[in-house]
């Protein structure tokens, strides 16, 4: 995703390449969940990516409505990038815990990346705030993921 060229589209497109990310998104997470068998990896992967269904919900609501406005977004906060130090491999049966959580900060990092880089590309169009809104509203659940990552793994000595 972070090499994607970003095009200013109608607001209807725009919201249908939206869906169409969390599609793929919500495809990695399935096919995650497929192939990992530790228990607690799954219900990781599977928690995330029932947020994921919600904002492709949030998303298929702006398309019908025309709009975001009355929708239920969050407003930004501050992320510790996390998915720049670990990296973003496919998950194999063995996967654990730890692998599964890097594997989600990474995806849903995929999504703050493609919103930021659409409201980017749309400076001064309708759809510029449209897409800020989007990616702000993620980076609430990549803060949840990189906090819960932080406390489970990243213990000071």
């Amino acid at each position: 995703m972070n090499s994607q060229n970003y095009i200013c589209f109608t607001l209807g497109a725009a919201l249908e390449k939206a869906i169409e990310l969390e599609n793929s998104i919500f495809a990695d997470f399935w096919s995650s969940l497929q192939a990992v068998e530790n228990v607690h990896a799954q219900n990781v992967l599977r928690e995330t990516a029932l947020a994921k269904l919600e904002q492709k919900h949030t998303l298929e609501q702006a398309l019908l409505l025309g709009t975001l406005d009355g929708l239920d977004l969050h407003a930004a906060v501050p992320t510790m990038k996390l998915d720049q130090h670990y990296g973003s491999h496919k998950l194999a049966a063995g996967a654990d815990t730890r692998d599964a959580m890097s594997y989600a900060i990474h995806l849903v990092t995929e999504s703050v990346t493609f919103y930021q880089g659409m409201s980017k590309a749309c400076a001064g169009a309708p759809m510029s705030e449209m897409f800020k809104r989007l990616g702000d509203e993620q980076t609430g659940l990549l803060q949840k993921l990189e906090d819960s990552y932080e406390a489970h793994f990243l213990t000071e000595n």
